[in-house]
């Protein structure tokens, strides 16, 4: 996987620049093979740990274990590409360096194998998993492309800043609902036959926020915190950057509207593909969370250029008008 995400990255690269360093490449995909062994294996500890805690103190770890997840696996692969990156941008006069490094954890690949080998419902997703995780992040990637184009422009300005927020919180709201939804599929039906009550593959919008039913008493939570968490990560954003970034109101009421607009989306299609997904005897945990991050993300950026774009076309209407209005004078 770390390998074909620095492909995907490459090659969108290569399409948006017109070009292709094959120096970088090698430094980029060498980089990014060690980033996911490396994070996945720190990870994979963590959450076992967490799981195992959660369940000593009886404490759902769906409401815990899938947020951190999703936050900490930005940080912690974030912070060991860069350090990774460095490293080889540091030794990138020892030519055959990032490519005994991709040919190495490529030639340990059926060792991985052998080993996922001996636990079944491992193995099951070895075969099956690849599919939603490589199509999540091609989605993904759409989303940076969209970033890519917009944040060198003026009328963007503070968006990357924002970009990682309303995308995180986005992918961590839709991941808490859909374990919880896949935990409640397990707790009350058998893979491949949905409740009676779950019948319908695109259920009425409303049954999925307005219902007393338990998955949509989540969903309605779920959607009462995207306001306040905004707000609260709008207020440390403006106190650490500043002006550098819009803070009229017409921009937040629209970066509010966003963020509401996302995650309904995200949680209505959360619902939808979890059905689907069990009525095809598919775990939505591990078939429906790469898809709806991916999106999160695609979404996310998507509607944040569009409060950045609209908020500055306002602002420029202001301007205009204010040149346009006529000076009264003494007569």
């Amino acid at each position: 996987m770390g390998l074909l995400a620095a492909m995907a990255a490459l090659l969108l690269g290569a399409v948006s620049r017109g070009e292709l360093d094959f120096a970088k490449m090698e430094l980029l995909c060498a980089s990014s093979v060690i980033t996911a062994f490396l994070a996945a294996f720190a990870l994979g500890i963590l959450m076992v740990c967490i799981v195992i805690g959660a369940r000593k103190f009886g404490v759902n770890p769906d409401n815990i274990a899938t947020p951190i997840a999703a936050s900490l696996g930005d940080l912690i692969t974030l912070s060991i590409l860069a350090f990774i990156s460095s490293f080889f941008y540091k030794h990138k006069d020892t030519r055959y360096l990032t490519l005994l490094v991709c040919f190495g954890f490529m030639a340990l690949t059926p060792v991985w194998v052998l080993i996922a080998k001996q636990n079944p419902p491992t193995m099951k997703i070895l075969k099956s998993g690849w599919f939603p995780f490589i199509l999540a992040m091609m989605i993904s990637s759409f989303g940076g492309l969209i970033l890519n184009k917009t944040i060198s422009k003026e009328q963007y300005k503070g968006m990357a800043v924002f970009t990682p927020i309303i995308c995180g919180v986005g992918g961590n709201l839709v991941a808490i609902q859909t374990s919880r939804i896949s935990t409640y599929l397990h707790m009350w039906s058998t893979p491949g036959v949905l409740p009676l009550w779950m019948k319908k593959f695109w259920p009425n919008p409303c049954s999925t926020f307005c219902t007393s039913e338990i998955n949509s008493m989540s969903a309605r939570v779920l959607l009462f915190l995207v306001i306040p968490g905004h707000l609260i990560f709008f207020v440390i954003i403006y106190m650490v950057e500043g002006h550098s970034v819009p803070n009229s109101k017409t921009f937040v009421v629209f970066y509010l509207l966003a963020g509401l607009i996302q995650v309904t989306i995200l949680l209505y299609l959360a619902e939808v593909m979890a059905r689907l997904m069990w009525h095809q005897a598919l775990d939505p945990d591990n078939h429906c969370i790469p898809y709806l991050t991916g999106l999160g993300d695609l979404l996310g950026t998507g509607l944040l250029a569009l409060c950045f774009l609209i908020s500055w076309l306002l602002r420029s209407k202001a301007e205009l008008d204010g040149i346009s209005e006529p000076v009264s004078g003494p007569f």
